[in-house]
């Protein structure tokens, strides 16, 4: 007989490549891994698994059975789920990716408010400005910046009308002048993330219907785009960020909008799974809560 926990593992080494990792993620032994794989290809007396002693890859019969696995697992939990006694009656544990100044300072107040109206509903948050991959990391939705253009996944929109703005402090304009074309912005210190090495240096605007682009100078760089809005609103240069993370500095007057008859960068907001068939009711729930106020949000940016 087939076991659950044996698909279950088969599925996340062959998400994550690795009998090491996936040994990690469940808190077993790689020796318990590989036997659960073996007990598994016995019932199906198939080989799932090329091995080496450096990689890790799927048989073409392991690849044909992997979808099968996957929707077994999301079948599974459904039917879970569906014994629930009402809607409001959320249980088990939900895994999400978020960008760190979003999640920090929008999202966390809202998720939190929602795990107090269903105390049966575990989260873990994963903060962080690297994109997560739904398929190699173990989480089931992530909250993701940008347009989206993999169509393997299923991405649910919460603020499909956010953009990019320019952003500095009152102190730092009355200082150093507000500026008054896009050119005027490359004599100011801008505040730039750094992501796997690479500066974003670039900053690109829409422009009767092209796209324009500038290259800014900057002093201070990070890692973190949660550090560029703090250095913003600490008075230390312009910064061009996601009207969802400033939005709470605009109107509490600790950020101003800098060009505001200058359209910024569209940057879409997107609830994020690998497959419409994981979309558990607490994710559906979720993504509701968040969409009712994050679009409440990107709309004072048309006011």
């Amino acid at each position: 007989m087939i076991r659950l926990e044996d698909v279950t593992l088969f599925v996340r080494s062959a998400a994550l490549g690795s009998f090491s990792r996936a040994a990690r993620e469940a808190d077993l032994l790689p020796g318990q891994v590989s036997a659960a794989i073996q007990r598994l290809e016995r019932e199906l007396d198939k080989r799932l698994f090329a091995r080496s002693t450096r990689s890790l890859r799927l048989t073409a019969e392991g690849e044909k059975y992997l979808p099968y696995a996957q929707e077994m697992l999301a079948l599974m939990q459904a039917g879970a789920e569906s014994l629930q006694s009402h809607e409001d009656a959320l249980s088990g544990e939900l895994k999400i990716a978020l960008p760190s100044d979003i999640g920090r300072n929008i999202v966390l107040p809202l998720i939190t408010e929602f795990c107090r109206q269903h105390p049966a509903l575990s989260v873990r948050l994963f903060l962080s400005d690297q994109i997560s991959d739904v398929f190699r990391d173990p989480v089931d939705i992530a909250i993701r910046y940008g347009k989206l253009d993999d169509s393997s996944y299923v991405a649910l929109p919460l603020a499909e009308d956010n953009r990019r703005v320019m952003v500095a402090s009152p102190a730092w304009l009355d200082q150093h002048g507000r500026p008054e074309t896009l050119e005027d912005i490359a004599r100011h210190n801008c505040l730039l993330f750094v992501m796997n090495g690479h500066v974003y240096d670039k900053w690109t605007f829409p422009q009767e219907g092209m796209r324009r682009q500038i290259t800014v100078k900057s002093r201070l760089l990070c890692d973190d785009a949660d550090v560029a809005r703090r250095w913003a609103v600490a008075g230390m240069g312009i910064a061009y960020k996601s009207w969802l993370d400033v939005c709470d500095d605009v109107r509490e007057g600790r950020l101003e909008v800098v060009l505001p008859q200058q359209p910024g960068e569209s940057t879409p907001l997107h609830l994020i799974c690998p497959h419409r068939k994981q979309f558990s009711p607490a994710i559906r729930a979720l993504h509701q809560l968040l969409r009712t106020h994050l679009r409440a949000l990107t709309a004072q940016l048309s006011a």
